[in-house]
């Protein structure tokens, strides 16, 4: 177990043995999107309370299995930040469909954890009841599918199907996130070639050729017969610096 997946596991079951001992604390902690401006705390210290020991037991069972791998492969800061992000986008998304409705649990937090894992390995087999085989993103798939229809379909079950469903959005917002600023995307951006302006090609229309050092008109002539012959889209980054180099004079 790593050192965040253990550490959330603690405090979930400290926080479990404190409010059976205390259910004054539940409700000082719980969620309650109505009262949101004035316990906004509860954004927060909600995904560390559970309805009951099989609340908490599936919770902690689920990040035990999924939390790991995925903090060892994105590092410990973004792990939490996609944790806390879930679970917090789960109590927002509560506010528009179930405002009156008090909220406790990891599952938000808990299911962006899992949309991690199925966005890394997609294809990885998870067995169900460690019997039934299926694809971590089918999994994803159909449990929210099943919020879905829990949350719009009307079913009175107990269960926070929207905080469910905001824990994938806000699961889903940080990895789009984190996968546009990542180093690889840094990197490759670096060698992307935008797209050339028709003010672009204006610009450059202004430049003498005559007023050019010899060696930056055999250069200038190279890259208008480039572009004559392959087009404009087809310099460099270098190219088009070398040319903006000289239209701004």
């Amino acid at each position: 177990m790593t050192r965040w997946v253990l550490r959330l596991t603690i405090a979930n079951v400290v926080m479990f043995i404190l409010t059976s001992l205390s259910p004054a604390l539940t409700t000082q902690l719980m969620f309650v999107p109505a009262l949101v401006l004035y316990k906004p705390w509860t954004l927060i210290t909600y995904m560390f309370l559970h309805a009951g020991f099989a609340h908490i037991f599936f919770n902690m069972l689920a990040l035990f299995f999924f939390g790991p791998r995925l903090e060892l492969t994105i590092g410990s800061r973004h792990f939490l930040w996609l944790y806390f992000i879930s679970g917090i986008m789960g109590a927002l998304l509560s506010i528009f469909f179930s405002p009156h409705t008090a909220i406790v649990g990891a599952s938000g937090a808990v299911y962006g954890v899992m949309l991690g894992f199925a966005f890394h390995w997609p294809t990885e087999p998870i067995y169900i009841y460690g019997i039934l085989p299926i694809q971590a993103r089918w999994l994803v798939v159909i449990m929210t599918g099943l919020s879905l229809f829990g949350g719009f379909g009307g079913m009175s079950d107990g269960t926070a199907h929207f905080a469910h469903l905001g824990g994938f959005l806000g699961g889903y917002l940080y990895l789009k996130f984190m996968t546009a600023n990542s180093r690889a995307a840094r990197f490759q951006r670096q060698f992307e070639k935008p797209e050339v302006s028709s003010a672009d090609i204006e610009r450059w229309k202004t430049i003498s050729r005559e007023q050019l050092h010899p060696v930056n008109r055999e250069e200038f002539d190279r890259l208008n017969n480039k572009i004559n012959t392959n087009g404009v889209q087809t310099l460099t980054p270098g190219e088009r610096d070398f040319l903006d180099r000289f239209s701004h004079r």
